[in-house]
């Protein structure tokens, strides 16, 4: 009896903790869009340096901070929400003040090392508005709905005055997730739903006389007033501003149904397609994988969003729910406005595509964002044991 005291626990039985209560179809899903992404990544980047070694020691630092924040329970992020969020805004403030710029957008600051707060309130802006409704649970009034809408609108403005409108309208819609699955109603969101088509259909019916040289948008940069233009007829400009759209449509095209093939992508290996490790890194899949790769990865991306959205529903508490569904969402977003802006419904912006496109910063926040709806999961799975 005292030799099985003495007994040294094996490996596993040491790591056992940290794995208890993870969500497996959760990390099938994670694992298996990020072998995706090094295929992808090991085609598009072969002649482009060290990115396919960089890509998946980027995907190994996300893994890795998948497990340590899956190791944080709810109840610390709800503790976190605050400092975080105020951190976040304080060093945006900063950032318009000291930041350093790089063509024309002043998005970085030097804190000893550079950073961009930006990519902080992708998290800290879900996690404080999820705060604010878990704090009024089941008390939420107009007041209660209209301080979670400034809470959005502080970074988005913030981060738009930069000017970063892409990353911007990620934080927007990331706190209005939030908003949404906190019970907002229907006749509120129609009438903007409403807006936005007869709005798109305005600027589809008169592109001819706003997009005409000279003319100034109100609240856009000339550069976002471009994208717009170059949106709604790419063809005016082929060699220069529309190259990017028309390059991407032309190699999602050429893939067919069951694509050119692995390594074999000739509008990617031949350069036609700019930023193909990165922004338009989709218009490089679909080429090598066609139609057939094409839905494959939607799939993942859906599997992905329904199985955090399944997270959401079974949560524990209001704050886990509410943060839990605007991941999940975010993800959405992510994808469709990537996907979008490379296919030529959307307009360019500098939206990665999640586990494909190169970029660690990107990575990093994907990591923690799914570490947090693994927090999520195991503590309901956790409970229940």
């Amino acid at each position: 009896m005292s030799a099985a005291i003495l007994e040294r626990p094996t490996l596993w039985q040491r790591l056992r903790p940290v794995f208890s209560g993870f969500d497996l179809l959760l990390m099938l899903g994670v694992l298996l869009l990020a072998a995706g992404g090094l295929v992808t990544m090991y085609s598009v980047g072969f002649d482009h340096g060290t990115r396919f070694v960089d890509h998946g020691r980027n995907m190994l630092l996300g893994l890795g901070l998948l497990f340590l924040v899956a190791q944080v329970p709810p109840q610390r992020l709800l503790q976190l929400a605050v400092p975080l969020y105020a951190l976040g805004v304080a060093l945006l403030v900063a950032t318009l003040l000291f930041g350093i710029t790089k063509k024309g957008a002043t998005r970085w600051l030097n804190v000893g090392i550079v950073i961009q707060p930006s990519e902080m309130l992708k998290i800290a802006t879900p996690l404080m508005v999820a705060w604010w409704f878990h704090r009024r649970e089941g008390l939420a009034r107009r007041s209660d709905f209209a301080v979670a809408w400034a809470l959005v609108l502080l970074p988005f403005l913030l981060v738009a005055k930069q000017p970063d409108l892409g990353t911007g309208l990620l934080i927007l819609s990331a706190g209005l997730y939030v908003i949404f699955f906190a019970g907002l109603r229907w006749r509120l969101i129609l009438p903007v739903l409403v807006a936005g088509v007869v709005g798109i259909g305005a600027l589809i019916a008169t592109e001819d006389r706003i997009c005409a040289p000279g003319v100034d948008w109100p609240l856009l940069h000339g550069y976002q007033q471009t994208r717009v233009c170059t949106l709604l007829d790419p063809s005016k400009d082929p060699l220069g501003k529309g190259f990017h759209t028309i390059q991407g449509m032309i190699a999602i095209g050429s893939g067919g149904t069951t694509g050119k093939g692995f390594m074999k992508g000739t509008q990617t290996h031949l350069e036609f397609i700019p930023e193909r490790t990165t922004d338009f890194v989709f218009a490089a899949f679909s080429e090598e994988f066609g139609l057939a790769g094409t839905l494959s990865l939607l799939l993942g991306f859906s599997f992905l969003i329904l199985r955090g959205l399944l997270i959401a529903a079974e949560a524990p508490t209001t704050f886990a729910r509410l943060l839990a569904a605007a991941i999940s969402m975010s993800f959405f977003t992510y994808a469709f406005v990537n996907i979008g802006m490379v296919s030529g419904i959307l307009p360019v912006v500098g939206v990665p595509l999640p586990f494909i496109s190169y970029g660690g910063t990107a990575m990093v926040t994907l990591g923690l964002s799914l570490g947090m709806l693994m927090s999520i999961a195991r503590s309901r799975r956790l409970m229940q044991s």
